[in-house]
């Protein structure tokens, strides 16, 4: 007669990746009284994918990505991985690895032990825990500092222990909850490219939730943009950037000037040119055209229909800031030599480049 016991066993090995599998999030809603932090979004993700979900606080992609860990308890709706529905599945048996902004390392413990803790939690042997501790310090970037504790390395040297600590436990999916945002700016910029690296190389399918649209498009393969528990529009980054879909979308994802023009044919008449109207505009009568500060041209011209209020030197690349003869104003991305030249006061002719555009009525 054989025992039963429901106690974990000592493993040898590791679990080994296992490749990228399908998300699917069918429906979700989460009420808090009358705020809807889901209001049916659907989203799906392709084994392997990096999806970011982009959006200002309060917008419902936090919530998002706790539905998908179990970290958050669903009013209705469907949480599919691989095929199989987790809904009901707790947190802690969902497979899931987890990067936040805070790093959450212990004090205690050195990178190595940080790293192999999961393990540790599934009875992974010391030495194949070690094994592959070594293995993910050295993907991150931080090899030679297995033996540091976290107060003896940077905050991005923390953050990557952290995502090797997640990545550890080869989970089916790998959740990024504003990892960067405590960063500062180059470090962040620095990080968001390994993030990128890794998650390429591991191929962990991967759900990425930020407030910066900079970190959205550098790092993902399709950016997600949510406003008040529903998701605007999803697409790859070019895509989002060029061709929104609502003015939602377009203001939120980059600058964009608001300019009056008319709309007819297919085609809005503004500032004297002729442009293609982006599906889902308005399409005939008077309408606010929104453009983008690159696809605004400036010229000095005595007879012109501008003056420059301000000129801004960003290094690789300048903005000025046109006052037009009706008294609007509208932003121009520029050569970084021409910030320089167009002086306050400057007259100027303003025109738009014939590129598609969204016009709202």
């Amino acid at each position: 007669m054989t025992s039963r016991t429901d106690s974990p066993t000592t493993t040898s090995e590791p679990p080994a990746p296992g490749g990228g599998v399908e998300v699917r999030l069918v429906d979700l809603r989460r009420s808090y009284g009358s705020v809807h932090a889901l209001d049916g979004l659907s989203l799906d993700l392709e084994p392997g994918e990096l999806v970011a979900l982009l959006g200002p606080s309060g917008c419902g992609k936090t919530t998002a990505l706790r539905a998908l860990a179990g970290l958050e308890e669903l009013d209705s709706g469907t949480v599919m991985v691989d095929g199989k529905d987790t809904t009901r599945v707790s947190a802690h048996r969902r497979n899931m690895g987890m990067v936040f902004q805070a790093y959450s390392l212990f004090p205690n413990m050195t990178a190595r032990d940080n790293v192999g803790y999961g393990l540790r939690l599934r009875r992974t042997a010391a030495a194949a825990r070690r094994r592959r501790a070594d293995e993910l310090l050295e993907l991150v970037g931080l090899g030679t500092h297995a033996t540091r504790y976290p107060h003896q390395l940077s905050g991005g040297q923390q953050q990557r222990v952290a995502l090797a600590r997640a990545l550890a436990i080869a989970p089916q999916v790998l959740l990024l909850d504003e990892p960067l945002s405590a960063l500062d700016a180059k470090v962040r910029a620095q990080l968001r490219d390994e993030i990128r690296r890794v998650q390429r190389e591991v191929g962990t399918t991967t759900l990425f939730v930020t407030h910066d649209q900079e970190e959205a498009l550098a790092m993902a393969d399709r950016v997600g943009v949510m406003s008040a528990g529903q998701l605007q529009q999803i697409a790859p980054p070019a895509e989002l950037y060029e061709r929104p879909r609502t003015a939602f979308v377009a203001e939120f994802v980059g600058l964009t000037n608001r300019i009056p023009g008319t709309a007819t044919d297919g085609r809005a008449q503004v500032l004297g040119t002729a442009v293609p109207l982006l599906e889902g505009s308005a399409t005939s009568g008077s309408v606010t055209v929104l453009v983008r500060p690159e696809s605004i041209e400036v010229a000095p011209d005595e007879q012109g229909n501008g003056r420059v209020i301000a000129p801004t030197y960003l290094g690789s690349l300048g903005r000025v800031q046109v006052r037009l003869h009706d008294d609007s104003v509208v932003l121009a991305q520029v050569a970084s030599h021409q910030a320089t030249e167009l002086t306050p006061g400057t007259p100027v002719r303003v025109t738009v480049r014939p590129t598609p555009v969204l016009a709202i009525a």
